[in-house]
């Protein structure tokens, strides 16, 4: 499963498009469960929690709209629904109930991927971390605050914006040319002084540091295993 970008739930009563939509998913590192209809995905759901859900509007018995009103209360499940050209009603009452995009049939396999890694690339967006605890430092990026030692240093939105980055890419190297693309800023003094100035709020000793850290002639890198 760590191999696959996501895992997605196919729901579909048209075998073909279900076949379709499932060859060109693996192709591009998805993986796909199906279901022919809309009860047959509610059993589904109930054993794997997936991270999209594809759902066609028209099904006979229960429709897609159906499957919606059931399960998106207890789903965090993001859905993309499948839509016949002449069905604004129902598309936009998918996209009331809680449907997050529709795409018309017949459709693009390459706008289905495309619309896939939007979806999936915001969901991942809303999961960051945003609190971490390490040795007797506490970073909360939602209050903009570094508790260290039950000192409290306020960090402004650029200092933010690094170690949004940072916390959620632990030991992996940022060089001056990434941080400078995360704050739209290219001079790398000014972003050695952010580095400095972050320190002074996260280290006991920031000319000796042990979490945020230089890696000489590659970049910075913050540690916080």
């Amino acid at each position: 499963m760590d191999n696959f970008i996501a895992h997605i739930l196919v729901v579909d009563d048209d075998d073909g498009i279900r076949t379709l939509v499932k060859k060109y998913l693996n192709e591009n590192n998805f993986l796909v469960t199906t279901a022919s209809n809309a009860e047959d995905a509610s059993e589904k759901i109930k054993i794997v929690n997936f991270d999209l859900i594809i759902l066609d509007i028209m099904m006979p018995g229960k429709s897609g709209l159906d499957f919606l009103k059931q399960n998106k209360k207890k789903l965090q499940t993001p859905i993309i629904l499948l839509t016949a050209k002449g069905e604004p009603d129902e598309r936009i009452e998918g996209l009331e109930i809680g449907a997050d995009d529709y795409l018309p049939k017949p459709f693009e396999p390459k706008e289905l991927i495309l619309r896939i890694k939007n979806i999936i690339e915001k969901t991942k967006s809303h999961d960051q971390l945003r609190i971490v605890d390490f040795k007797n430092i506490k970073i909360d990026l939602n209050k903009q605050l570094i508790l260290r030692s039950k000192k409290e240093f306020k960090i402004n939105t650029t200092e933010k914006k690094i170690l949004e980055k940072m916390i959620n890419n632990p030991g992996k190297t940022f060089s001056r040319e990434d941080i400078g693309l995360i704050i739209d800023l290219n001079k790398e003094r000014s972003i050695d002084v952010i580095i400095t100035r972050l320190r002074k709020k996260i280290e006991i000793d920031p000319k000796n540091p042990k979490f945020l850290q230089t890696i000489r002639g590659v970049g910075y890198v913050l540690w916080i295993e």
